[in-house]
């Protein structure tokens, strides 16, 4: 019997090459659990016919000696990534039943080196929304409180690896949507540097802040997800050499910065304060420098996010029109066609942010909206220049309070959006970040994660990942 609970990548990258246990024994165990769990968690939308097939391939790599990192890995997958002959839906109804014509970069990677996809993910429309609550095919619930949302866009892949129907999974973070759902289930969430992996072959959503990161249970496996999906990539023009990105090395004492003022903000559950604290005082103990700073442009990011996120939106979606590819209600014009394509197909929060985006970029209020919201993010990046000439990481809590139940925010999209709001400065910045468990706090009888987040100088994931060992 392979213990899922306590299985990392680690341990079963030893496993399998040991012969412990064979890449279709551990396929057939996650695809077990799934059946099990999958009904009442929802966290896949589908389960891939093909498992075993893909485990058998990897099979036959271990024994021919061509073994990598991820090579008979169980891994899911979000459901705006493409993969070939596989359906790909951004969980909207616009998208039902349509087919993958060629595998993203990082499917690419990931099936090269003999991984084993186990399906796709449950995720907010379009990757809108913070609690997977959106998706036009249902709600997923987070497995350490079914009454509990697990966080969004990409709660599908966070509660597939929090509830062992996964080993690892694969999100896409627009404004924090790795690492807010993977403190709310109690896992280790990584959002990488722009440019560090490639974004071709995954559903646009907001171009200039997207990333595909990995989901693990621990912080050792997510950098060995990472640097199996990271690189330049011909195919995406945003993607960059490594080697021509100085890094920032930290000193002997890694020294993070705190900033207080941004921690004050109406709306942070003290609790998750308090644990927030205790836990920067445990790294203080085993050799941190911990120093207070202060980034004033850090505030306007969410507003800044708000603005230019649905300007991108808009345009990015505009391609969906029911005359290319998708859903396409007949009408009695090109026009109406269109119109009742969008009406039928798109859900009430994506309609909110193309309406939105659409209005920023309209004549007469994008300078007054749009141009003042770039001019902002470059403010806010230089904040973060300037802070880590003192220090090699920034610290705040990765979200301001534990999961919320299913439904309590629906309807006040602005209290949905706080959410996150420690999470958004990363995505404005460029930078990586990551959300490591740091404790639980107790609510009606559950315990509930909380995520410790970590904000690193560009392309300097190496010092984001050693203090994450240290903190899991």
């Amino acid at each position: 019997m392979i213990d899922l609970h306590n299985l990392t990548i680690v341990k079963a990258r030893k496993s399998l090459d040991s012969g412990e246990f064979t890449a279709v024994e551990l396929a057939q165990t996650y695809l077990d659990s799934i059946k099990e769990k999958n009904g009442e968690i929802f966290a896949y939308l589908e389960v891939f016919d093909d498992v075993l097939e893909q485990a058998k391939r990897a099979d036959e790599m271990i024994k021919s000696g061509k073994i990598r990192t991820m090579t008979g890995i169980p891994v899911a997958i979000k459901d705006n990534m493409l993969i070939e002959g596989k359906e790909s839906t951004s969980a909207s109804k616009i998208l039902k039943g349509h087919i993958g014509t060629y595998d993203a970069t990082v499917i690419a990677k990931l099936k090269s080196d003999g991984a084993v996809f186990l399906g796709r993910t449950n995720m907010d429309e379009f990757a809108m929304g913070s609690s997977t609550e959106t998706s036009a095919y249902g709600k997923t619930k987070n497995p350490r409180d079914t009454a509990r949302v697990p966080g969004g866009s990409s709660g599908g892949s966070a509660a597939a690896v929090a509830s062992d129907m996964a080993l690892a999974a694969l999100g896409s973070d627009t404004g924090g949507s790795i690492r807010q759902p993977a403190a709310f289930c109690g896992i280790v969430g990584m959002k990488p540097s722009y440019g560090a992996v490639s974004r071709f072959g995954l559903m646009a959503m907001a171009s200039s802040l997207d990333q595909i990161g990995p989901f693990t249970k621990t912080v050792e496996d997510a950098e060995l997800v990472f640097e199996a999906i990271r690189g330049c990539d011909p195919m995406d023009s945003t993607t960059i050499p490594e080697n021509i990105v100085p890094k920032i090395s930290a000193g002997k004492k890694i020294k993070i910065g705190i900033p207080r003022d941004f921690l004050s903000m109406k709306g942070l559950d003290p609790r998750v304060l308090e644990n927030f604290e205790e836990t920067i005082k445990k790294l203080e103990g085993k050799g941190y420098e911990i120093i207070d700073v202060s980034l004033p442009y850090m505030k306007y990011s969410l507003a800044t996010y708000y603005i230019i996120m649905p300007a991108e939106v808009s345009s990015n979606l505009a391609r969906f029109d029911g005359i290319r590819f998708g859903l396409s209600v007949q009408g009695s014009d090109v026009s109406d066609s269109y119109k009742k394509t969008r009406a039928q197909g798109f859900g009430e929060e994506v309609r909110r942010r193309i309406l939105l985006g659409a209005y920023v970029l309209s004549a007469g209020y994008a300078d007054a909206y749009y141009r003042n919201a770039l001019k902002a993010r470059k403010l806010i990046r230089k904040d973060f220049e300037r802070i880590f000439k003192e220090v090699d990481l920034i610290a705040t809590p990765t979200t301001p309070s534990p999961a919320f139940k299913l439904g309590e925010k629906m309807n006040d999209p602005l209290q949905m959006y706080l959410a996150d709001i420690f999470t958004v400065p990363a995505n404005m910045a460029e930078l990586p970040a990551i959300s490591v468990p740091c404790g639980t706090v107790n609510e009606e009888g559950k315990e509930l994660p909380l995520g410790l987040h970590l904000i690193a100088p560009y392309f300097d994931e190496d010092v984001m990942f050693k203090t994450g060992r240290d903190i899991s």
